[in-house]
């Protein structure tokens, strides 16, 4: 059996507290155990890290460049082996971990390796005196993963810390360790240097100490809103900056203009991609009353033909949710929405593919008759459990797609351009697409409003979030 050990110094640490079992979602069965990180360890992999960082910071920025570049390429070179990983931790479809999870990563960590060498900064002349102004790194920085993408996560928040110039701690989910030590050892082999990217494994104890620790100047999470309001609580003391990309209930409203066929798989898609288990996924779908019937039935048609089972197999569709518990409540959320009045179109019900009887896998589920009131329509289930509503005009869907506590993805099918503009422009929402759906380049900034968080991943934006601006006042 795997034993996961933190990552600290170039090396596997081991910790003297009791392991945690590690599940393959597919199968049920225990398939590593996840040593904790204790306090002490945390402390010297801070300690490793300040002084590895010092040095990296003294690079010139095309220096780091290239090492990033050359970190980029190993994780390409290896995108298979990532992708099992990924299957084995989450139990997503290999599909989708070889041809789009897992790559993602490597894009982020060239496109930062890229951008790191653009940085600029202010001069103001005041008569016999100059100012310059400039970004300089924040030193010792952490990300907080999600289990639903390990390889990704771990990238987006590293690449642009890294870039920046600074050391980079990464705490995976206690559920899906088995990705971040490989990629640890990508990033030695690319030339890091050794304490810059470090692994601490271990679940909310280590994760609060890490939110505590004076060494440590920033946070980025990736996770649930409760979750988010503790890191913001726990970093307080020390004032650490925060970055949070959290939950979500986005909308998909689709026109009757819209290209039926491409509106109906575009639905589909954004639920039951990765089993339901994404946090910009469109589980509100707005349908024009006029073609509501018809769309649903289409939906309806194609998840059925949907196959869930054997994530690793060429032919499925969908593979399974992430944990015993989690299934248990997304099949109660089912539940609930019935009782509510919802109308279960298709699926709702727990499936045992064969010679995987025991895996943790649902039907994909559409739940029709839905009101904004709800309990479904309203909160985050989190997995592969739509929820259609119908409206009459561009102002009640754009009103009712707004009316929720969550911002972070938003999206409309249309043939009319000047109406996609115009409505996109009305969302409430980070991020807005337009007859397409979760398309994430990392040139783009990524993030939510409202209680989906805030500051974003990718893009420049997020890189201005890893440093300082410092200000230089020159008497001449």
């Amino acid at each position: 059996m795997q034993i996961c050990q933190s990552y600290i110094g170039g090396k596997s640490w081991p910790s003297s507290q009791p392991p945690i079992d590690k599940f393959y979602a597919a199968t049920g069965e225990v398939i590593a155990q996840v040593e904790p990180a204790t306090a002490e360890m945390l402390d010297e992999a801070v300690a490793i890290a300040s002084e590895a960082q010092r040095g990296w910071a003294a690079l010139e920025a095309g220096q780091r460049g290239e090492i990033l570049q050359r970190a980029a390429t190993l994780m390409r070179t290896h995108n298979d082996e990532l992708a099992r990983l990924e299957v084995m931790d989450v139990g997503k479809c290999f599909g989708e971990a070889v041809s789009a999870d897992v790559p993602s990563g490597p894009d982020a960590l060239a496109y930062f390796a890229a951008l790191a060498q653009t940085g600029t900064g202010d001069m103001h002349r005041f008569g016999d005196a100059i100012a310059y102004s400039e970004r300089v790194p924040l030193g010792v920085c952490a990300g907080i993963g999600a289990w639903n993408y390990p390889v990704q996560i771990a990238c987006w928040k590293a690449a642009p810390a890294l870039a920046a110039g600074n050391a980079f701690i990464l705490k995976p989910s206690e559920m899906t360790p088995l990705s971040g030590n490989r990629i640890a050892e990508l990033f030695a082999e690319a030339g890091l240097p050794t304490g810059l990217f470090q692994v601490i494994h271990g679940d909310y104890h280590i994760g609060r100490a890490i939110c505590e620790h004076p060494g440590i100047a920033k946070i980025s999470l990736t996770g649930g809103v409760e979750t988010g309001k503790l890191i913001m609580a726990q970093s307080a003391q020390t004032l650490k900056k925060v970055t949070l990309e959290l939950g979500g209930k986005s909308p998909l409203i689709v026109f009757a203009d819209a290209d039926f066929d491409s509106a109906v798989q575009t639905a589909l898609d954004a639920n039951f991609y990765t089993a339901g288990e994404v946090c910009s996924n469109a589980t509100r779908i707005f349908v024009e009353d006029g073609i509501a019937a018809d769309f649903i039935a289409a939906m309806v048609e194609k998840a059925e033909a949907m196959s869930v089972g054997d994530p690793m197999a060429p032919d499925v569709d969908m593979g399974a949710l992430i944990s015993a518990p989690h299934l248990e409540k997304v099949l109660d959320y089912v539940q609930i929405g019935i009782a509510e009045g919802a109308e279960l179109a298709t699926g709702g019900h727990r499936v045992h593919p064969q010679g995987f009887e025991d895996g943790y896998f649902m039907e994909p589920t559409i739940l029709t008759q839905c009101r904004d009131d709800m309990r479904v329509v309203r909160e985050e289930i989190f997995g592969p459990v739509m929820s259609v509503l119908t409206f009459a005009d561009e102002d009640e869907a754009i009103r009712r797609a707004n009316a929720t506590d969550f911002g972070l993805g938003a999206g409309l099918m249309t043939r009319d351009l000047a109406r996609g503009h115009r409505v996109a422009a009305q969302l409430e929402s980070g991020n807005v697409w337009i007859n397409t759906y979760n398309l994430l380049p990392p040139g783009l900034p990524f993030g939510g409003v409202k209680h989906s968080g805030f500051g974003r991943e990718n893009s420049h934006y997020s890189l201005d979030a890893y440093s300082e601006v410092k200000t230089t006042y020159v008497q001449l």
